[in-house]
């Protein structure tokens, strides 16, 4: 199947990962958020210098800091997750398909030879590479939970 090869053979940079935004270890979960909230995205990288030591997402911040009422002004690096999975700008899509399903991740920072980050990588960006490339494997799929039960027509 051509989706299979592609996916293969394709490198994570055909996923067009947008840029990496970065925060410092001991930035405050306010600083993470305006800086998501600013550029519209679902996390930031965080940083000890330029070596990546975490991830602080969306959903960091429902579980490690809303959830638990923690606040905003508490130090990222207590709240993120630590040590995150991450591919190489080479490294072919099916590798960030599969850590992405393993880990249950939506996001995976791309960081270069040196382990600095470059970029990261989202479902979303997968879903408009699949989109993008297959339209017709996309758009010919019933909706989820739509499929008759039995064949329809003559």
């Amino acid at each position: 199947m051509e989706l299979a090869r592609n996916l293969r053979r394709d490198p994570v940079t055909r996923l067009d990962p947008s840029p990496a935004r970065v925060v410092g270890r001991s930035a405050a979960v306010a600083d993470a958020l305006d800086l998501m909230r600013r550029d519209n995205v679902g996390c930031v990288l965080v940083c000890d210098g330029d070596r990546l030591v975490g991830l602080f997402t969306e959903r960091d911040l429902m579980t490690r800091v809303l959830a638990v009422g923690k606040p905003l002004s508490h130090p990222v690096a207590e709240v993120m997750t630590a040590d995150p999975e991450t591919v190489a700008p080479k490294d072919p899509i099916r590798l960030a398909v599969r850590k992405m399903k393993l880990g249950g991740h939506r996001h995976l920072p791309v960081v270069d030879e040196s382990g600095r980050p470059v970029g990261v990588v989202s479902v979303k960006g997968v879903v408009r590479y699949l989109v993008e490339h297959y339209p017709a494997a996309v758009y010919n799929q019933p909706p989820p939970g739509q499929v008759p039960d039995s064949p329809e027509g003559a």
